[in-house]
């Protein structure tokens, strides 16, 4: 186990700036010794390097590291976008290494939500209707109109995407991963292509879910100053978890700058 990749202390006190306390008894994720090698042609990239990992139940965990740290790997694995080469990842008690596709399908559509650097909206639909692809096909799902409110949005509902802004744009992208009620949201670099006044709006979006839906919620990011939203932050280097924060006063997201 990499020094520092487990932490069973007491939950962080927020100090009256953010409401969820992570469970720390409910383990979501459990990474055990995970590594991950692509072969490109006669040379092997090893992404990932023995990682052991928990993720706990209604937590926000930033995953900083520069760019080919291997969070991004990490985070896909345990998104079942990608498979381990080695070790093993559990989500609550199922096995998503022994997965099989059908599987790891039915597990991104029903348990994950999923915000990338680039929005992937469909340009001929209202933010509306953007959110409303996935509320047709979800178990529960909340109403688009629902998942909008949630990330601000109610007055923008009817408008495409060429008539918002790229904040707006990725608030809906937030708004379309959370109406299907998943328990984990993974965003990988969800302000990279932004500003930072639009940043903060943005990462304001995700604190809201994660402590009024109480969504386990991970994030990824290079940018240190956006690591102070998290009660934990994993830092990643060379792709092993080089050490883990805990932060005994998160900062709303309106209060950074960078």
């Amino acid at each position: 186990m990499n020094a520092g990749s487990r932490t069973d202390g007491d939950p962080a006190e927020p100090d009256g700036r953010v409401d969820v306390r992570p469970d720390r008894v409910d383990v979501v994720f459990r990474a055990d010794g995970v590594s991950k090698v692509y072969d490109m042609g006669e040379v092997q990239v090893h992404a990932l390097r023995g990682v052991d990992l928990d993720l706990y139940a209604g937590e926000l965990a930033v995953l900083l590291g520069a760019s080919g740290s291997g969070k991004s790997t990490l985070l896909n694995i345990l998104g079942g976008l990608d498979t381990a080469t080695d070790g093993r990842v559990m989500y609550r008690d199922m096995d998503l290494t022994a997965a099989s596709e059908r599987e790891l399908t039915d597990y991104r559509r029903y348990h994950v939500g999923f915000v990338f650097q680039f929005y992937n909206l469909i340009p001929s639909l209202t933010a509306r209707e953007n959110v409303a692809i996935v509320t047709e096909i979800a178990r529960d799902p909340m109403t688009p109109e629902e998942a909008l409110e949630i990330v601000g949005l109610t007055e923008r509902i009817d408008h495409f995407p060429a008539q918002l802004s790229g904040g707006e744009q990725q608030r809906v992208a937030i708004a379309r991963a959370i109406a299907k009620r998943p328990a984990v949201l993974l965003c990988d670099e969800p302000t990279g292509a932004l500003d930072s006044k639009t940043g903060v709006l943005v990462l304001g979006a995700i604190q809201r879910v994660n402590r009024e839906l109480g969504t386990t919620t991970a994030v990824i990011t290079h940018n240190v100053a956006q690591s102070e939203i998290a009660e934990r932050v994993i830092h990643i280097s060379d792709g092993r978890i080089d050490r883990i924060e805990e932060n005994r006063g998160p900062k709303r997201a309106e209060e950074l700058s960078w």
